[in-house]
């Protein structure tokens, strides 16, 4: 079976992955600080890269301990330091500047702010599908792929899109283990608009999505559960929280389907 080769949490949502050896899933099912943070306008609406590709273009990195963002404009070498418990109003200014609006910073340490607020987990892919994906288009690499699509956790199977094994035929969830942490696979993931832009330039790929709907098509495996694809801009698995209970993953954790 395959083994967790990485963890990318996303501390701001909209902002730059960081890679883990070991992270906590929460009893929400979400990981601990992925999308903790979320950026609002003055009428509560989020500020994301669906919203805006001016997100792209900010290079980020977070100290869960000490609670202090660094922050760059890509393009530039200017860092902006601030401490999340000290520095707030000072870095909503900041960030109102950049975006034009008034910026609010909204924090959820339970659960995070996730996409699909019904299957709130971790998000998983393999590297192979990444490997598969970065095929259909000249000159892209894996790890433009993975930043694009912003998965949460990494599977090392050389097999691509063994993650659809997550999916069933019908709306009953896959049950499976990854150490001790239970999940739920519920469904392939549907994609928005931000994969088809450069994840640093924010520089739209021409017909990114047609492509990729394609590709996806064509390299379904015989097996996946082709019904369960309305369309093919899809990708990785949505999960939902197993047990209930807080777990610890770690890298090289091994995966383990678990009897329906």
């Amino acid at each position: 079976m395959p083994k967790l080769s990485r963890i990318n949490l996303h501390p701001f949502k909209s902002l730059d992955s960081q890679a883990v050896d070991e992270a906590v899933i929460l009893p929400s099912g979400a990981l601990q600080h992925d999308r903790r943070f979320v950026l609002t306008d003055e009428r509560g609406d989020f500020i994301n890269a669906k919203r805006t590709a001016a997100i792209q273009l900010l290079r980020s990195h977070f100290d869960p301990v000490t609670e202090h963002l660094t922050l760059r404009v890509e393009g530039t070498d200017a860092r902006h330091d601030f401490s999340l418990a000290g520095d707030r109003r000072e870095l909503c200014d900041w960030l109102s500047n950049y975006f034009g609006l008034t910026v609010t910073i909204l924090e959820n340490t339970d659960g995070g702010y996730p996409d699909d607020t019904e299957s709130p987990g971790p998000t998983l892919i393999s590297t192979a599908t990444l490997a598969a994906v970065a095929s259909w288009y000249p000159g892209m690499t894996v790890d433009e792929v993975r930043l694009r699509f912003r998965a949460n956790l990494e599977i090392d199977s050389d097999e691509p899109f063994w993650e659809d094994r997550l999916v069933s035929g019908g709306l009953q969830p896959i049950r499976f283990q990854l150490g001790e942490v239970e999940l739920l696979g519920t469904n392939p993931c549907q994609r928005c608009i931000v994969p088809t832009r450069h994840p640093q330039s924010a520089t739209p790929t021409r017909e990114f999505a047609k492509i990729f709907a394609r590709g996806r098509s064509e390299a379904l495996p015989d097996w996946a559960p082709r019904g369960r694809f309305d369309h093919f801009y899809r990708l990785a698995v949505n999960t939902q929280p197993g047990s209930g209970r807080s777990c610890r993953l770690r890298v090289g954790d091994e995966l383990r389907l678990l009897p329906e």
